[in-house]
C-alpha cells in the first residue's frame, strides 16, 4: 500500500476525531430551540459516531486485524466517546454524560451491525 493510500485510509478517522474534539471544546452549542435542539444534537451524536465507527472499520480491515475489524472499530469508537465526554467535563458550559456515551455507542453499533449483516 502506498503512502498516499495509507493516508486516505487512516487520516479520516483521526480527522473526524479532531473535529469532534474541537466541537466538544466549544462552551455552548445550544441553538435555543429547546427540545428540537436536544433531539437534533442527539441524532447528530449518533450519526457522527456511526461515521467514526465506519471509518475505523474501513482502516482496520486493511491490516492483519481484518478478522477483528468490527469489534476493534467498536472498541475504538466507544473509547473515544468516553474520552470525549470526559473532555467535556473540563469545558465551561459543558458536562460529560453517560447518556451521550450510550447514544454515541448506539450509533456506532448500528452502523457496524449493518456492515456485519452485509458481509
Amino acid at each position: 500500500m502506498t503512502l498516499a493510500a495509507r493516508a486516505r485510509t487512516w487520516a479520516p478517522p483521526f480527522a473526524l476525531m479532531a473535529l469532534i474534539f474541537l466541537l466538544s471544546a466549544q462552551p455552548n452549542l445550544n441553538s435555543g430551540l429547546g427540545l428540537v435542539d436536544t433531539i437534533g444534537r442527539k441524532l447528530i451524536h449518533a450519526c457522527e459516531y456511526g461515521l467514526l465507527a465506519f471509518l475505523w472499520w474501513r482502516a482496520l480491515r486493511t491490516t492483519e486485524l481484518r478478522a477483528t475489524a468490527i469489534p476493534m472499530a467498536l472498541l475504538l469508537t466507544v473509547g473515544y466517546a468516553v474520552s470525549d465526554e470526559f473532555h467535556q467535563t473540563f469545558v465551561n458550559g459543558r458536562h460529560g454524560s453517560p447518556v451521550d456515551v450510550a447514544i454515541d455507542s448506539f450509533g456506532a453499533a448500528l452502523v457496524l451491525s449493518r456492515i456485519r449483516r452485509r458481509r
